[in-house]
């Protein structure tokens, strides 16, 4: 069964992936919003807001998820999180609020047959920077720049203005919000291409390529930027475990590719959701036994056992409640949403 705070941990990697490949998706609508292109850009812009109009503010479920197994079970280390990030956890919360604002004036100006100006402008922007920073925020967590002193969690450069720009925009931190972005660039149109036809499904096939392609480039480059500028997230990567959940994410990635290559769309969408999975697996394990690496544990960041065995015992009963709604909600709009017509595989 693993201690409590193991068991609380999976609850937030749980979360982690659910919000990743749900919300991801939601994300890469405004990626592929901005990037539209060719004779059927307006088209893609409908098909994406389309798809996105009935689930996006059902997937931040996931978002509000983490944040209480957080503070539930890891209290200190949410305490440590909350101050050492602040800027680009605030900036990732603002851009989810511009997003949904940006959204909800676009859906209201077309169905009163008004344009309101920028409004889609700031929803690709919002959708761009906000996995951007949560990426970002993740990956610092790994860089090594976090210091929790006794007297309370700190940046290292105290002495730096008071943004802290030194401690958490490092070399491997942007790229870490490169992958944040390309996961969601990766997943959209992957799950786009199984939901049309025709010139628009081949639109959205080439561009699951792209994504596919961008997100294994930026995640072996992460590897690299690792070994000089977060040298102990690269030597605890190197292990046998976080290493065989990488080459497991590497084979969903190229697996994917095949599969989109084959025109086998159903199939590609469920093996991409387990490429992203298990590249937050990886991740995780290279991280473990840490919360702030080199700095914080899971047991020292843990609640008391009593406070997890709590969560443990009331999340099957909201589980119970919420996952069929979900599941009736994504199975209705998931299939043939755009065309109408019959979705391969």
């Amino acid at each position: 069964m693993g201690t409590p705070d193991e068991m609380g941990v999976l609850l937030v990697g749980l979360g982690l992936v659910m919000y990743a490949v749900s919300a991801g998706a939601d994300f890469g609508g405004g990626v592929w919003t901005a990037l539209a292109s060719g004779p059927r850009a307006d088209e893609q812009r409908e098909a994406l807001f389309q798809a996105i109009g009935p689930v996006w503010e059902t997937n931040h479920v996931w978002l509000v998820y983490i944040i209480v197994a957080l503070f539930t079970c890891f209290p200190r280390g949410f305490e440590a999180l909350s101050i050492a990030l602040i800027f680009p956890l605030v900036f990732s919360l603002v851009g989810v609020n511009f997003r949904g604002a940006a959204f909800v004036f676009r859906h209201f100006g077309r169905h009163k047959g008004a344009r309101i100006p920028g409004v889609e402008a700031v929803f690709s922007i919002s959708s761009v920077l906000t996995p951007f920073f949560m990426g970002m925020a993740v990956s610092s967590i790994a860089g090594g720049r976090i210091r929790v002193a006794p007297s309370g969690p700190a940046l290292s450069g105290q002495a730096m203005p008071y943004w802290g720009a030194a401690d958490w925009i490092t070399p491997f931190t942007i790229v870490g919000g490169l992958i944040g972005l390309s996961v969601c660039a990766y997943l959209t149109p992957i799950y786009m291409a199984a939901r049309t036809a025709g010139g628009l499904r081949d639109d959205f096939r080439r561009r699951a390529i792209a994504g596919a392609l961008a997100l294994g480039f930026l995640t072996a480059i992460e590897v690299v930027v690792a070994r000089f500028d977060a040298p102990l997230f690269f030597w605890r990567f190197v292990r046998p475990l976080p290493l065989a959940l990488a080459a497991l994410a590497a084979f969903c990635g190229c697996l994917t590719l095949v599969l989109l290559l084959r025109r086998a769309y159903g199939a590609a969408r469920w093996v991409a959701d387990f490429a992203v999975a298990f590249t937050i697996a990886g991740f995780a394990a290279a991280l473990y036994p840490y919360m702030i690496i080199g700095q914080l544990s899971l047991a020292q960041a843990a609640a008391g056992r009593q406070a997890i065995l709590a969560v443990l015992t009331t999340l099957p009963i909201g589980a119970a409640l919420l996952a069929p709604s979900l599941f009736l909600l994504y199975r209705t709009f998931a299939m043939n949403l755009i065309s109408g017509g019959p979705g391969d595989n």
